[in-house]
């Protein structure tokens, strides 16, 4: 059966048309990206097949080059289609990592996951921010510094540079912030020493350092809510 075979009302486009678009599932939204499928699956079909692989998220749909959208698995998937689906999802997360026009406020752990993950969450490897908070509670200049990129399982900071960025902004706190790119919220032995030297470094320098972060891609660890900032 292919898509125009379908009941009207199960026509993604017509079911769009009808009922707005977040009646369709995902699958039903990223099928109209691609117009159609092929002789063995509709366009909704092959969608929900590739979604299956990700287990329904599209985060680890995100995450999929365009080598692997175009290797032979999902056949139908050709250059166009792979380039218009890494696009739309580019922009998606584009749009949630947009700054909003009034001040950013980071009152809790969650509050600094719920920032960082767009940018940071589904990332292949370890980048660490530092997040400079000004005398009034809020991110100065709305944005996260990157102070230190590593690799799969790692990334240096260097304290120097990441109070020098605070120091820059003229802020009175900060939190430190990074991801596992593994999925695992654990701190490693290093994200405990560079708590501890940051948070030293901050009491000279009369700067208080609020939490230090673990983002994942669902998750987050905080070092103040586990009580080791004080």
């Amino acid at each position: 059966m292919n898509i125009k075979e379908l009941s009207v009302e199960d026509r993604p486009r017509e079911k769009l048309l009808a009922k707005g678009a977040a009646a369709l599932s995902e699958a039903e939204l990223l099928a109209i990206l691609i117009g159609s499928g092929t002789r063995d699956e509709t366009a909704v079909q092959l969608m929900q097949r590739m979604l299956g692989d990700c287990q329904g998220s599209l985060r680890k749909l995100e995450r999929m080059t365009y080598h692997e959208l175009t290797d032979g698995r999902y056949k139908g998937i050709g250059e166009a289609k792979a380039v218009t689906l890494l696009a739309a999802l580019e922009l998606a997360k584009r749009r949630s990592m947009e700054r909003a026009e009034d001040k950013v406020v980071l009152l809790s752990a969650a509050d600094v996951f719920r920032f960082m993950q767009p940018k940071v969450g589904n990332l292949p490897h370890e980048e660490c921010h530092v997040l400079p908070l000004c005398a009034d509670g809020s991110l100065c200049d709305n944005r996260a510094v990157l102070v230190g990129k590593g690799g799969i399982d790692g990334v240096n900071v260097d304290v120097r540079i990441a109070l020098r960025e605070v120091l820059l902004r003229q802020a009175t706190a900060l939190i430190l912030t990074h991801n596992h790119p593994s999925g695992s919220i654990r701190p490693s032995r290093y994200d405990d020493q560079i708590t501890e030297q940051l948070q030293k470094a901050c009491k000279v320098m009369n700067i208080r350092m609020r939490d230090h972060v673990i983002v994942t891609s669902d998750n987050y660890y905080s070092y103040a809510e586990a009580g080791k900032i004080g």
